[in-house]
């Protein structure tokens, strides 16, 4: 799939989807729709829509915010909101690792990637959303798709502590997550 773009910035065209609707609550506020692209990454995308249509991302904190980077998100084991999430980001969901799907679909605003540890093929729930490009993730991460509403939620996200690599203090969450066709 050759993903439309303009300079720095996905192009927010919805394509054929499934979308990934996410209500945010703190201080952001919210819906945001992500246009997931299964024609590049299809076990990621079948991940992440079995995860929403369970409910498992209700209620998950955006725990590691960046400024001028990226928001991060989806940790369904450590990272509910009401829970002690001082863990968060170190799990994943009860459904297996997936192996890497890499794209040449360049880290631009607005696309969102799946995070993952040293090794290429364990990411699990985990996803983030570009405030800025990041070309050195091209190629590095699975692209699974693109903010096609709402990217001035996202861009309202509360921010992390830079010295702590972006651990965020009484973090946003994604209040509600759905899948619409």
């Amino acid at each position: 799939m050759a993903l439309a773009q303009s300079g720095t910035e996905a192009d927010a065209t919805d394509g054929p989807g499934p979308n990934l609707v996410i209500e945010v609550a703190g201080k952001a506020q919210g819906r945001v729709v992500i246009d997931l692209f299964p024609e590049l990454a299809p076990k990621h995308v079948a991940q992440i829509t079995a995860l929403a249509g369970s409910g498992a991302y209700d209620g998950v904190v955006f725990h590691r915010v960046i400024d001028g980077f990226m928001a991060q998100t989806g940790d369904v084991q450590y990272g509910k909101a009401g829970a002690d999430t001082s863990m968060a980001g170190m799990g994943g969901s009860d459904l297996p690792d997936l192996p890497a799907e890499f794209s040449d679909t360049p880290y631009l605003r607005g696309i969102v990637g799946m995070a993952r540890a040293q090794d290429p093929d364990s990411a699990n729930s985990q996803f983030f959303i570009m405030f800025a490009p990041g070309e050195f993730l091209n190629g590095q991460y699975t692209v699974v798709g693109h903010v096609v509403e709402g990217m001035e939620v996202v861009d309202a996200i509360k921010r992390g502590d830079q010295a702590q690599n972006g651990s965020v203090t009484d973090p946003d969450r994604m209040e509600k997550v759905t899948v619409e066709n």
